[in-house]
């Protein structure tokens, strides 16, 4: 695969790749940098805020979602680089000291947000993890939010089997992904190991293709996995980055993936922190916009 950067920019935590079929838009975000991005066929846009930022995802009806350290905003994207518009929708997280993570949103356009102790200060430097205070929470249009689990580590990967029938998310402290079973309620049922532990690093961020395979970016891997309906292990897709973060399916046919990577102190790829592109040979779905 001819994997390319999309941009000469390199982040410092890129991350939470959203491909909006709308607009043909690419959204992304550098979490310890407090940036969001766009690039469509006008340019490149920014936003630069004023704590971490996990993810901006387009509304339906205006705006952006963005998922900062204090609660889940608004964004106007018509607000200025260094002045950007924000409104409070919710506070879905009680736990002081918590900050956002993976973020993504459901077919009903309700957004699923994991949290994490905080651990970055406030000029994105590293702060230790000391303990497991994280939860998993969906918002609704509307802006109330339920908390559908809690005393979790690290949440990355929300992502739902084809039929809707169960929820596959990651705990990176864990090193797994677990597959959680969605109740006739919307409640989720009981844990069990859907991919377990593997050599090539951590799982972080993923996405789905359209023959329900995942494509799981490994956090100091230098890989993706592709992961099948089973969890079992299809193929390793090596990369350019030592720390890719997430992925995402995107452009017009939605046969581009675009791959979010870090730079931290150890990284040891040719391309990190920069936004990877190529084409795999499958295609996926693109990203949900937020119902509101």
């Amino acid at each position: 695969m001819d994997w390319q950067p999309l941009t000469p920019h390199r982040f410092r935590l890129g991350e939470g790749p959203h491909w909006d079929a709308r607009d043909q838009a690419l959204y992304w975000v550098d979490i310890a940098g407090f940036q969001a991005w766009c690039l469509d066929a006008s340019g490149l846009r920014q936003w630069q805020l004023d704590e971490p930022v996990s993810a901006i995802i387009p509304c339906e009806h205006g705006d952006a979602l963005v998922t900062l350290a204090s609660g889940v905003y608004r964004l106007s994207l018509n607000s200025p680089r260094y002045r950007p518009a924000l409104h409070r929708l919710a506070t879905p997280d009680p736990v002081s000291g918590n900050r956002a993570n993976d973020a993504r949103c459901d077919e009903q356009g309700r957004l699923w947000l994991g949290t994490m102790q905080n651990n970055l200060d406030a000029q994105g430097g590293d702060l230790p993890l000391e303990r497991r205070s994280g939860g998993l929470f969906r918002v609704e249009a509307d802006g109330s939010s339920r908390q559908l689990l809690a005393g979790l580590g690290i949440v990355n990967t929300l992502q739902w089997t084809a039929d809707n029938a169960a929820l596959l998310s990651a705990d990176s402290l864990d090193g797994v992904i677990y597959r959680y079973p969605i109740d006739a309620d919307g409640e989720l049922g009981a844990r069990q190991v859907w991919a377990d532990v593997h050599p090539r690093g951590d799982p972080d961020g993923s996405a789905m293709d359209d023959q329900g395979f995942l494509w799981n970016a490994r956090w100091g891997g230098h890989c993706l996995l592709r992961l099948a309906p089973d969890g079992c292990v299809d193929r390793v897709i090596e990369l350019p980055v030592s720390h890719p973060t997430s992925c995402a399916f995107g452009g017009p046919a939605l046969d581009i993936l675009y791959v979010t990577s870090a730079a931290p102190g150890d990284a040891s790829g040719r391309w990190d922190g920069a936004v990877l592109n190529a084409r795999v040979g499958v295609s996926g779905a693109p990203g949900r916009r937020f119902a509101g």
